[in-house]
């Protein structure tokens, strides 16, 4: 649920940004990808095709208005989670 996204946030265990997201997933630290669905179709080509190689999971359902609020920032297109506890219950 996208409500768990905040105790995530607070708790250090999300990371924005696609050069970071996708730093991340080089790295294989990234277990889900929360991508808004008003992200540029470059962006989300860029991310998806990165997690589809790299076999991370990317939710598109929601908007970047809606993501941005549940983390307290603004204008926040995509983020990834770096727990494998949070991405669960965030999926």
């Amino acid at each position: 649920m996208i409500k768990n996204l905040g105790l995530a946030f607070r708790a250090g265990k999300v990371v924005s940004g696609t050069d970071t997201v996708i730093e991340k997933l080089r790295k294989k630290q990234l277990y889900l990808i929360l991508l808004a669905s008003d992200a540029s179709d470059n962006t989300k080509k860029k991310i998806n095709d990165k997690a589809k190689t790299y076999e991370t999971k990317v939710i598109e359902t929601y908007d970047s208005q809606t993501i941005s609020i549940s983390i307290g920032k603004s204008n926040i297109k995509v983020i990834g989670i770096t727990d494998e506890g949070f991405s669960k219950i965030i999926d």
